[in-house]
């Protein structure tokens, strides 16, 4: 199935694992679905830990994974519109691959934001942080099936670890016999796998560490930017705009807005009659205030979905 070589590594897996009763199930599409369904999980682990209401947490991933699905595939027939002229059906066949990551990132949190909005979510960007914990782990697994189809090309490589396709069905091996792509090739989608990997490690540690909503949103669209951008160079996606393709425009993009957002510190609001840490007493889940105008003794219960402070005398 996979053979290392001296040279590169060959990969000889039929794309599609079933195809009767009319029914076509490809690797690609399989970790699609496995993707989506771990990210979910892992979503709402956090979520729960968070405190949001289970019907909140699942209405919210069904129009994130939604949003995603149109996203990824409204994207990927923009840039490559020329290739359904012979069957304009063929737009609607996500199952057999054709996806663009970026689609389903703005199309998945157009949607799960809209959602949010009208049904008055509570902590919206603390829930942006979740969504993503998901999304880059979905993500590296999705890729999986990616690196089996080899419909993703690259450029040719002479590294160790660079892969040939020799399965006559896959994408690769069929560009390659009609003069369109040197084999070996970088494995690219390989690289983004590993970055995900990589991003998910980093956005674990900010989430736990940073005291602000929307940190770690904005974290990830920085780090997916910055690891994007670069692996694009080696794959032969159309160039739209300067020798840069669509996924590195909008890279840049996302690293100037990601990275301005998330720096950016949150307004201070004055405080009437400020008190010193000596002053709060803990107890369990309830903070007693001492203190403060007269000597009454104050209560604050603290919300963790909302972020909010209820102060009770």
């Amino acid at each position: 199935m996979i053979d290392a070589l001296l040279l590169s590594i060959e990969i000889g897996i039929d794309p599609v694992i079933l195809d009767k009763w009319g029914i076509e199930v490809t690797w690609h599409g399989l970790f699609t679905a496995l993707g989506v369904i771990i990210g979910v999980a892992v979503a709402t682990a956090f979520a729960r830990r968070a405190g949001y209401q289970e019907d909140t947490i699942y209405n919210v991933a069904l129009c994130l994974v939604i949003g995603g699905i149109v996203g990824a595939r409204l994207l990927y027939v923009i840039e490559n519109f020329s290739d359904f002229d012979d069957d304009p059906v063929d737009i609607i066949r996500v199952n057999t691959g054709g996806i663009s990551i970026y689609g389903a990132l703005i199309g998945g949190t157009i949607g799960a934001w809209l959602y949010a909005i009208l049904s008055k979510v509570p902590n919206i960007p603390r829930g942006a942080d979740i969504a993503v914990m998901g999304a880059i782990l979905g993500m590296a697994v999705g890729r999986i099936g990616d690196v089996i189809n080899g419909e993703h090309f690259a450029s040719d490589s002479t590294l160790p670890w660079a892969v040939r396709y020799t399965d006559p069905a896959s994408p690769s091996f069929l560009r390659e016999q009609q003069g369109l792509l040197v084999q070996p090739q970088h494995p690219a989608v390989a690289y983004e796998m590993i970055g995900d990997l990589v991003i998910f490690g980093i956005l674990l540690l900010i989430f736990l560490r940073a005291k602000r909503s929307g940190v770690t949103f904005f974290a990830f669209v920085f780090l997916y930017g910055l690891l994007r951008t670069p692996v694009s160079f080696l794959r032969l996606d159309d160039i739209v705009f300067m020798g840069l393709r669509t996924a590195q425009l909008i890279g840049i993009a996302s690293m100037k807005s990601g990275g301005c957002c998330a720096r950016k510190p949150r307004s201070r609001r004055r405080r009437k009659s400020p008190r010193r840490e000596s002053d709060v007493v803990h107890e369990g889940g309830v903070r007693a205030v001492r203190g403060g105008r007269g000597d009454t003794d104050q209560s604050a219960e603290i919300d963790p979905v909302r972020g909010r402070v209820r102060i009770y005398r």
